[in-house]
């Protein structure tokens, strides 16, 4: 995973991680202006949740703008590791997937041999 310098800066000042995940980004080094860090899936999850309760109670908005930025590009890196799990939106699966109306829709075939 590879984080900025204030992407780094938002994750150590601004959350209250555990140490399973800011000992790695703290010990990375700078290289090209970025912080590469591995990170398990799940450690990832973890920074995921810290990120989120961060942005959710932050008084400013800017900093709000930032933890909600970060959050969805850790989501996304998150994401391209699918194991099948990961669920999309009702309607959203395919371009011309019908939108959910909120109304349940019933429709009666009458097969070929029925009179």
């Amino acid at each position: 995973m590879v984080f900025t310098a204030r992407e780094r800066t938002l994750v150590l000042e601004h959350t209250f991680a555990g140490s399973e995940v800011t000992d790695p980004l703290e010990a990375a080094r700078q290289r090209a202006g970025k912080y590469t860090v591995r990170y398990t899936l799940d450690d990832l999850d973890e920074l995921l949740g810290y990120v989120a309760a961060e942005a959710n109670h932050a008084k400013a908005k800017s900093l709000q703008k930032e933890l909600d930025s970060l959050f969805e590009r850790l989501r996304e890196v998150m994401e391209s590791y699918d194991d099948g799990q990961w669920q999309k939106p009702l309607g959203s699966w395919a371009a011309g997937a019908p939108k959910a109306t909120g109304r349940a829709t019933l429709s009666v075939v009458k097969r070929k041999d029925e009179p």
